[in-house]
């Protein structure tokens, strides 16, 4: 159902998410739909009420293009044969989620699988934690992926109600039960930037059938279940994991920020703010920070920073939107 209350777009802000597809600059820019999604509903159910809003045959046509452009033939063979052993391998409530929105569409709980699959494999996205002269912390990111233009349409901004309240809130695709941009209300804010590790498949079927979570459940699982920034960061930092990932965290103290490069069974690294030796900000894109970037990639931009100032930075971040070449994104303030 479409929410206006609880919580319907606050004004005001310390901390910032930002959650965009990759667009044409030519094309306006709006604000992702708001709905709420109930937990209290059984799992199969819940997404049903934001289904609704859209063209099913439409809906069904997109998401059956992304699968059949994102995923390998012989990963579909593989999944659309075992889909029923795999479905027991994976964590409740997702998979009654996925059941009950291919369920609703008519499209098969393999391809479905696949999908929301193939979304933790191909996002590409910059993100940055800051903290300003007065200790305020901000959080930002783009998410850029490669088939944007048909999620565009699929964006959506949820408010995850438990109890009739709002228990923590995400930005996602319809479809997608993941989250990649999500916060817990006056606790912390969350998003997952891809790490670029090459081949991919492979590994992710074996991990499934080792019950490790995907990247985006995770986050989900962290903001339901973890009740400060402490906890939040030791469990995206400890869970076994299908995939390598870089999950970037902000909290609602001063120096309460930081990126985590996973591997599959860990972390690789803990890079905090730092900001009484200068290091106020961090920015991720996919690749190790400790590493040289590729030149064919040069989003982290450090030479730039090193031009800006703090409170430069901090009027950036509260500006409604930004655009370049080739994104447009959409910054929306969330209550601290």
């Amino acid at each position: 159902m479409g929410a206006e209350a609880p919580g319907a777009r606050p004004a005001l802000a310390l901390l910032l998410l930002l959650a965009g597809a990759r667009v044409s600059a030519a094309d306006s820019p709006t604000a992702p739909p708001l709905f709420n999604v109930s937990l209290d509903a059984a799992p199969e159910l819940r997404w049903l009420p934001v289904l609704r809003h859209f063209d099913k045959d439409l809906l069904r046509a997109a998401l059956a293009q992304i699968v059949w452009d994102n995923v390998p033939e012989w990963v579909l063979t593989l999944i659309r044969k075992a889909v029923w052993e795999l479905e027991f391998f994976l964590p409740q409530p997702f998979i009654d989620e996925i059941r009950g929105m291919c369920d609703a569409l008519d499209f098969s709980l393999g391809d479905c699988i696949l999908l929301n699959l193939a979304y933790e494999s191909t996002a590409f996205c910059t993100s940055i934690v800051a903290q300003d002269s007065r200790g305020h912390i901000y959080h930002g990111r783009n998410l850029d992926y490669a088939f944007g233009r048909i999620l565009r349409n699929l964006t959506v901004d949820v408010q995850f109600l438990k109890n009739g309240k709002i228990a923590y809130t995400g930005t996602t695709f319809v479809g997608y039960v993941g989250l990649w941009t999500g916060q817990s209300p006056h606790k912390f804010t969350v998003s997952g930037d891809e790490r670029d590790k090459g081949w991919w498949w492979e590994n992710v079927i074996a991990a499934l059938f080792q019950r490790h979570s995907p990247i985006s459940w995770l986050i989900r699982t962290t903001l339901s279940e973890s009740e400060s920034f402490e906890a939040a960061v030791y469990k995206l930092a400890k869970t076994p994991l299908i995939a390598d990932v870089y999950y970037i965290v902000g909290g609602t103290t001063p120096r309460e920020g930081v990126v985590i490069t996973r591997n599959r069974r860990g972390p690789a690294d803990i890079w905090p703010l730092d900001p009484l030796n200068g290091a106020w900000f961090r920015v991720e894109t996919n690749y190790d920070h400790w590493k040289p970037a590729p030149k064919k990639d040069d989003r982290r931009f450090y030479q730039c920073f090193q031009f800006i100032t703090n409170d430069f930075l901090m009027e950036f971040l509260k500006s409604c939107t930004l655009e370049n070449k080739v994104q447009r994104l959409y910054f929306r303030l969330l209550p601290h």
